[in-house]
């Protein structure tokens, strides 16, 4: 199932989604027909521009979502909060697969509207992403910084299109698992809505206002797919440091824009982000693959594991050998 849709401020994902699966929409809430699989969408309108919307299903088929960027000023701003239990995959104009890693570092998107993507659910997965959609006016009402720093500067006053990327922390995630969960017919409901998506928007532009950022580039399309296919390159073998190089050849750009480019959209340096890949994947082999911590240090490509014991501590503030067994 193909879902294309044009990243306008008064598109309304909800009843183009209702549409495709041919349900009506209730109270702003799309249920999923056992037919088809389960769960819903909600949308909720915080004001006319500031909205949630909350996907939690499971569908029989797989889901594309086709998103076309708007040719308007990038002043509606989306941010994503993917928490899939399984890995999304991000498909880009060249039609490959990309999955997402277990290091959830694109577990937040923050975009303008002017930027496209595809991204496809398979069959059966859980789907669980909730989107923030609102005004770069509203936005900056929000954050109420009299003088943001030059990266949220860029947000709140967009002249440009934006892309960065954002990990989840566990309150994060945790605010994403009470938004999902019905809400009682009291009446404060589109209070507690608008308290968690003001929750949420905090937590990612404290993280966005913790980067030391110099300057912003502006990134077109052409650019998010070079450095998919870049990023793509850094974790499909976490055994071997990324060769600069190499990922630069690939992605076809100089070694400094592709550096630059790539701390700007995900706040750290190339080697670093590749380091705490790799500490990710060494706590998900420990934890859920019951690998020893030999095994882990050896498939990582560390050959001395005092090294891989003082660098997993340092990432997770715990050696690897407790960190397996829970404590």
């Amino acid at each position: 199932m193909l879902i294309e849709f044009v990243t306008q401020p008064q598109f309304n994902f909800l009843t183009a989604f209702a549409e495709a699966l041919k349900v009506p929409v209730v109270n702003n809430e799309l249920q999923i027909p056992s037919s088809l699989g389960e769960g819903f969408v909600r949308r909720v309108d915080l004001n006319d521009d500031f909205r949630l919307l909350i996907h939690r299903y499971r569908l029989k088929q797989e889901l594309i979502l086709k998103r076309i960027g708007s040719k308007e000023p990038a002043s509606f701003i989306s941010v994503i909060f993917y928490n899939n239990e399984e890995p999304v995959s991000l498909i880009t104009n060249d039609a490959e697969q990309r999955s997402f890693s277990r290091y959830n570092d694109m577990a937040i998107q923050i975009a303008s509207n002017n930027l496209d993507s595809l991204i496809t659910f398979p069959a059966n997965m859980e789907i669980y992403f909730t989107v923030i959609g609102l005004s770069a006016t509203r936005l900056k009402g929000l954050l109420e910084m009299n003088r943001p720093d030059r990266l949220i500067d860029t947000i709140v006053n967009p002249k440009e299109s934006f892309l960065f990327y954002e990990s989840m922390g566990t309150e994060t995630q945790m605010t994403l698992k009470q938004l999902s969960e019905p809400q009682s017919e009291n009446g404060l409901a589109g209070f507690y809505y608008r308290l968690k998506a003001e929750t949420l928007l905090y937590d990612v532009f404290n993280q966005l206002h913790n980067r030391q950022s110099t300057g912003h580039s502006p990134v077109n399309k052409a650019d998010a797919e070079k450095l998919a296919i870049i990023r793509k390159a850094i974790l499909s073998d976490l055994s071997q440091p990324p060769s600069l190089p190499e990922l630069a050849k690939l992605g076809g750009l100089s070694e400094t824009k592709m550096r630059d480019l790539f701390r700007q959209v995900f706040g750290d340096s190339i080697y670093n982000y590749y380091q705490t890949a790799r500490m990710e994947e060494a706590a998900y082999l420990l934890k859920h693959k019951n690998y020893s911590v030999s095994e882990a240090g050896y498939q990582l490509g560390f050959s001395n594991l005092s090294h891989f014991t003082r660098l997993f501590e340092r990432h997770h503030q715990q050696k690897p050998k407790k960190y397996a067994s829970g404590g």
